[in-house]
């Protein structure tokens, strides 16, 4: 691909065709990166760590912490947030490839049908990354959980494990629902926005 399409594709998925695709820009790629970047790695980075059951032996500790985060929050998030870029980052690679201009894709109905399209799958995916996480996590984290230990053929079937920082885990769990939902909400309005544009409702820019 030639430096020209890339400079193209570098500016579709940084200056979406809509305002609202712009602020949506801004907030995923700045403020929830940069939460899950930094305030993730300060909250979950030592929790293997620091994850105890009683009694305390690393067999028992990593089967139980195992058992406790079948994927890492963090590794989850991160994929979320590469997933649900596919399909802006699909559509902004086509109309590079197409040498199409960014104020162009709202004038001609096609572009902006594949363009809905692609917040619609963004919708989607939010949606679906939102209920993963509810069957995962859920909304709260406790500082006692309890584990199933009887496949390593011990005496007991069941411990207790201490979850460090599970107050600060509770409120990080919030914080990125609340991004899922703020994300979704911005993809609504945008879709909103693109259609009182065609309707002549709202000026294009």
């Amino acid at each position: 691909m030639s430096p020209n399409y890339m400079r193209s594709f570098s500016e579709g998925c940084l200056r979406p065709p809509t305002v609202i695709g712009q602020f949506h820009t801004l907030f995923f790629g700045s403020v929830r990166m940069f939460f899950l970047g930094v305030l993730g790695f300060a909250v979950y980075g030592n929790e293997a760590l620091h994850f105890s059951c009683d009694p305390d032996k690393r067999e028992v500790n990593l089967f139980c912490y195992n058992q406790f985060r079948p994927i890492t929050p963090q590794v989850f998030w991160a994929l979320q947030l590469v997933i649900v870029l596919v399909p802006g980052a699909f559509f902004h690679l086509y109309a590079a490839c197409k040498n199409i201009k960014q104020e162009d894709i709202l004038q001609n109905s096609f572009y902006t049908g594949f363009y809905i399209f692609s917040v619609f799958l963004r919708i989607i995916l939010e949606a679906v990354a939102f209920w993963l996480q509810i069957q995962l996590f859920g909304f709260k984290v406790n500082a006692i959980y309890m584990c199933d230990v009887g496949a390593l053929e011990k005496k007991f079937n069941v411990t207790r494990c201490m979850v460090p920082e599970h107050l600060e885990k509770t409120i990080f769990l919030i914080a990125m629902y609340t991004f899922t939902v703020i994300t979704v909400i911005l993809c609504v309005a945008e879709i909103f926005e693109i259609s009182c544009r065609r309707l002549g409702i709202l000026k294009n820019q």
